[in-house]
Parts: structure tokens; C-alpha cells; sequence
């Protein structure tokens, strides 16, 4: 199996491979599955988000399926998943990357009536609401690229077609990091990170298509833009969002630009920063260190992103088979557990509660105080009893998203105006 160490630490995640996680709490029987899928192995590739050792440790243990993973960051997935399709049997990726990747047709498919859970999937993934009442969110939501007309589809469909492009696996609500115990005042506002009173101490993502999301939220709050749909900027709103940012830069507003897990929690840690773009493995970084730091929910709303797993066009037979047994029990629970005790959420998560202690569905998915010790997946405690997770419960922070990651029409344009102001 590939190691995945050196990457663990990029994107979002706070991953610790080895044997520790494998103890993570599983309180209900295992699942019996059938005997077809023993021996096959299976390619996959993604970020190191969810392309984790104890994945693939655990469905070889019940499934008996090898998985060879392969964790990269998320353009060196985009452009794999585009560009080599004999390289893999299963694609890892988020949502807004399938508007790259399905026209190539290096992806097939999938009959929504081979997925057990199916009913059970968030509506944020089937229709694009959390509840009926909600409104669908801008950006890329995950619902529109979702499902084609059918099993040699090349168009994205607004319905349940029965033909997914992904079967959902994870997702979260990103918003601001802030420290606390150095700001001495509530931030309740995207505004803040442009907000004088933090000049030099302020710092943004450069990663182009996520961070002009964040350039966004802030430029909208302060009442500069008014965009028809941050998640697919006209050229004139690009060029506007830059200059303020821009303008702000050389006003020395920022403190760093960061492109790794790592430096956005040394940057925190250190009080170099007290308020930048953050994501939320890091916040927990930052407090396994005895520091203060919270991901701060803000009125705006959140941006947000969500991943699935996509299995190459050219999966045949038996491990067509293994793959649907595979991401059928990726559905089934234990992976969801594992995932949410991370502070991410489950495409299913009815079934990860299965999966985790009472206390850690309380705290983790529906807000309440945590009555004990809140420990990740490796046993490193987060949260003390009398505590309540950042933004509360999973239909306060889900429910509040503004927008969700994007691939822009004019994103060639965005992408170099983004380096234009990275040069400035």
C-alpha cells in the first residue's frame, strides 16, 4: 500500500497513520459481507482527506479487498483523473472536479439501485437541500454534477437520474480560524479578515480556486460586490475582488500566504496570525497544542466542499463488483465514524452513529456539551467535557453554508489575476 505520510499533513487534513486508529471505537456488530470481492485489488487515488491506511487496513480486514492508495493534492488529482485513466480503478475527488473530469469520459457511471444506503444519503447530495426549506447554496453544489441521464451519459442532470457520476463520502463547512485569546473581542463577520485592526496579522489560502472563494465572502459582506454567483465570478467581479484584496496587501494586511496544513497551523500557533482562511483539522492542530483557537462561525454563512468516490470507465467484472462492495461498505458506517470523529461529516451519517459513543454523536454531529473527554480517531483529546463543537450542531453549520467550491467558467482568467495579486 502506498505510504501516505509525507502528504498527511496537506489540505485539510490531521491524519496519523499506523495502528493506533484501528482502536477507534466501533460499538456495534460488524457486518457480514459476501465472499465474491476477497482477493481483488483495487487502485485508488485522492487528497489525503480521505485516502487514509486505517481505510484500507479496515475493508481489507471485512472485504478482504486490497486498495493500492495513492494520496496527491487536489490538482495533481484533477489532473490525473483527466489525464490517466489506465492508472486507476477508483478517482477520490470533490465535486467541483467532476466538471473537469466527466467530460473526458474517463469515469463511468454508477446505478444508484446498487447502493444500499442510497435513501439514507444527505439530501445535499441528492437534491442540493439539507431540508426542504433550504435554499441550494452557490458554487458548485454538489446535486448539479451529481447524476447524468443515464449509464452512457454525458450531460449533468438537475434530478435523480438513478446515474451518479459520485457516490458521496465526505464533506464540511469551512469558515475563519482565530485566536482568541489575542483578538479579546467576538468576530461574528467574513469583514474582519480585511478589518485594519489586524494588519500584518491576517493571513489568506493560496490556492487559487479556494481562496478567491474566501476573497468573495469577505467582499460581499463588506457591501463592495454584489455577485450573481461567487462560485462563477464574471470577469469584471474577478477583476474587482482581486483590486480589494490587492489594495489590502499592499497596505500590509496580510501576515502569509499558505499553501500547506502545516503553515496555516505555525502561522496560528505562533501569533504571527490571529485571524485567517483555516481548515478544520487545523484548528485542531493548533489546540492539541495547548493553544486557543476557534473555527469561528460567522453570520455570512460558510463555504463549503464535498468528495465522492468515482470508478473509472474502464472497471469490468469481478471488480466492478468489489468496487460497489466496497462503496457499499464505505456507507455502511464504520468509515463514517472514523471520519467524523475528525470533525468532517458522513454522506450517510445515520450509519456512523452506529459507530461512535453516545457522547461523540452528541458532541460531533448534533452540538450538545460533551459529557466526557472528546478524543479523535488516534486518541488525542480535542474537547473536555462542558464543551460544544465550533458552530454547533450539523444542521446549524450545514445548513448556513453561502457556497460551495467551484470551477469557474473564466477560471484560466481567475487563475492568473490570482497570481497577478500573489506577484503584487
Amino acid at each position: 500500500m502506498t505510504t501516505i505520510s509525507k502528504v498527511r499533513y496537506s489540505r485539510r487534513s490531521l491524519l496519523k497513520t499506523g495502528g493506533a486508529a484501528l482502536a477507534a471505537t466501533t460499538l456495534s456488530a460488524p457486518m457480514v459481507w459476501g465472499q465474491e470481492s476477497r482477493n481483488i485489488t483495487l487502485r485508488q487515488f485522492g487528497t489525503g482527506v480521505s485516502n487514509l491506511n486505517e481505510v484500507a487496513a479496515k475493508v481489507k480486514e471485512d472485504l478482504g479487498i486490497t486498495l493500492e492508495m495513492t494520496a496527491l493534492d487536489t490538482d495533481s488529482v484533477t489532473q490525473r483523473a483527466a489525464t490517466q485513466p489506465n492508472s486507476f480503478d477508483i478517482a477520490d475527488i470533490e465535486y467541483f472536479v467532476a466538471k473537469k473530469v466527466w467530460p473526458t469520459g474517463n469515469l463511468q457511471a454508477m446505478d444508484a439501485s446498487k447502493i444500499t444506503n442510497y435513501d439514507k444519503i444527505v439530501g445535499i447530495f441528492r437534491d442540493g437541500k439539507l431540508t426542504p426549506e433550504s435554499t441550494i447554496a452557490q458554487g458548485t453544489a454538489p446535486h448539479t454534477v451529481g447524476f447524468v441521464e443515464g449509464p452512457n451519459g454525458t450531460d449533468f442532470v438537475d434530478n435523480e437520474s438513478g446515474w451518479m457520476t459520485l457516490i458521496p463520502t465526505i464533506y464540511n463547512a469551512d469558515t475563519l480560524g482565530i485566536r482568541p485569546d489575542l483578538i479579546g473581542r467576538p468576530i461574528e463577520s467574513w469583514t474582519e479578515l480585511l478589518n485594519p485592526e489586524f494588519k500584518g496579522k491576517a493571513s489568506i489560502l493560496d490556492i487559487s480556486s479556494i481562496g478567491i472563494m474566501d476573497m468573495a465572502m469577505v467582499c460581499e459582506a463588506m457591501g463592495e460586490i454584489q455577485y450573481g454567483d461567487k462560485g462563477n465570478m464574471t470577469r469584471e467581479e474577478i477583476d474587482k475582488t482581486i483590486a480589494i484584496f490587492t489594495e489590502a496587501k499592499k497596505n500590509g494586511q496580510f501576515r502569509a500566504f499558505w499553501k500547506t496544513f502545516d503553515e496555516s497551523v505555525n502561522l496560528m500557533a505562533s501569533g504571527e496570525v490571529v485571524i485567517q482562511s483555516m481548515w478544520s483539522p487545523a484548528i485542531t492542530a493548533v489546540r492539541s497544542r495547548g493553544i486557543p483557537c476557534v473555527y469561528q462561525p460567522l453570520k455570512e454563512g460558510y463555504r463549503s466542499w464535498g468528495g465522492g468516490i468515482g470508478l473509472s470507465a474502464s472497471l469490468s467484472g469481478m471488480e466492478l463488483d468489489a468496487a460497489y462492495d466496497y462503496i457499499n461498505w464505505y456507507l455502511s458506517g464504520w468509515v463514517g465514524g472514523f471520519l467524523m470523529r475528525q470533525g468532517y461529516y458522513s454522506a450517510v451519517p445515520e450509519t456512523s452513529k452506529d459507530f461512535m459513543t453516545e457522547n461523540e454523536w452528541g458532541y460531533w454531529f448534533e452540538g450538545k456539551e460533551a459529557t466526557d473527554v472528546i478524543t479523535s480517531p488516534f486518541g488525542d483529546p480535542l474537547a473536555q467535557a462542558g464543551e460544544v463543537r465550533d458552530g454547533g450542531s450539523f444542521h446549524d453549520r450545514m445548513g448556513a453554508v453561502a457556497c460551495w467550491n467551484s470551477v469557474m467558467d473564466e477560471n484560466q482568467y481567475m487563475v492568473r489575476k490570482w497570481n497577478e495579486f500573489i506577484a503584487a
